[in-house]
């Protein structure tokens, strides 16, 4: 069995070589994000493994026309990828989870930062500026954390954070009586009215695109705090940033940003930043930016490759497959 992998990386090596040896793989690899100009790489290759580039129908089509049946995203979200058009010319589609703690214990670390001004503490460590100017922070303690959506990341980021002692608000569409120990579930209003951080957990659809948008933001407390680890789009850029120049956001810590593919994972030290949204939320002193890395680990490498593999296995096997996007 053949696998053709894009975007293939040197830390993920070891474990495409373990797959390789446990299921009788012959992988393919390619550094590169899957074009018009390399789709003819994986001629012979019924599936490919991708990562968060965007397959649009053209690429789709092309895939098609060399022979692939089958597509592994080595990420949890699949909003890159053109579904319909996928259904409608018979590829089917895999995502593939990861451990859930790599995702939710770096929003702690980004909850705990934003607290803290840290990104402030950290340009004055820099600039051997020690006073105290600016950077008194605030406990975790006492504190109304709003969680929207508790799926596996969500879930586990509850559990965790449940000892820092403070009072835990959730959302999601299908409540989790087994969360029903740890937090309160409110409807959303509820929880934008209550809440002084809140973290975003959702995928990204038509239900959640910009989620987070100016009505929204209204109804915050003032000085509300917000994260994002899940999908950029979740927040309407523009509301946000007149959020937080009004006051009603008092900090952001943000691994993901509306616009940021293209920008993220490529070397930009000391060019222009061409995204405008990006480049006025960075210039804040109260606003955290990552570049989409939450899910960095080698757990969650291990886990992405893996699951990948597996999910093109089964495909191929004919065999019930957890990944597959029906």
């Amino acid at each position: 069995m053949k696998v053709f992998v894009y975007g293939y990386r040197k830390e993920e090596a070891a474990y495409f070589s373990a797959c390789a040896k446990a299921m009788q793989l012959e992988i393919g690899t390619c550094a590169q994000r899957p074009t018009l100009e390399n789709a003819q790489l994986c001629q012979g290759y019924e599936c490919i493994s991708v990562l968060s580039t965007p397959i649009d129908a053209a690429l789709l089509q092309k895939l098609q026309e060399v022979g692939v049946r089958f597509l592994s995203t080595r990420t949890v979200g699949y909003d890159h990828i053109d579904l319909a058009y996928a259904r409608k010319i018979g590829i089917h589609i895999g995502n593939a989870t990861y451990a859930s703690e790599s995702v939710a214990d770096y929003t702690i670390m980004l909850i705990l930062m934003a607290l803290r001004k840290m990104k402030l503490i950290l340009q004055s460590a820099v600039s051997q500026d020690y006073s105290f100017d600016a950077v008194l922070g605030s406990n975790l303690k006492g504190k109304t954390l709003g969680v929207i959506g508790t799926g596996a990341i969500g879930q586990t980021l509850i559990r965790h954070i449940a000892g820092f002692g403070c009072r835990i608000l959730a959302y999601n569409p299908h409540p989790r009586k087994e969360m029903e120990q740890y937090v309160t579930y409110v409807d959303l209003n509820t929880l934008y009215q209550n809440s002084d951080i809140i973290t975003l957990h959702v995928p990204l659809n038509d239900a959640t695109y910009h989620l987070l948008n100016e009505a929204a933001f209204a109804r915050m407390k003032p000085g509300v705090i917000i994260v994002n680890t899940a999908r950029g789009p979740l927040i309407d850029n523009t509301a946000l940033i007149a959020a937080i120049e009004s006051g009603k956001v008092g900090a952001a810590a943000l691994d993901v940003v509306e616009g940021e593919t293209g920008i993220y994972y490529k070397r930009r030290k000391g060019k222009i930043l061409k995204q405008h949204d990006m480049a006025v939320l960075n210039s804040f002193p109260n606003v955290l930016l990552t570049p989409h890395l939450a899910f960095l680990t080698d757990e969650s490498y291990r886990d992405m490759v893996t699951h990948s593999m597996k999910s093109c296995y089964l495909f191929m096997h004919g065999e019930e497959n957890q990944w597959l996007i029906q």
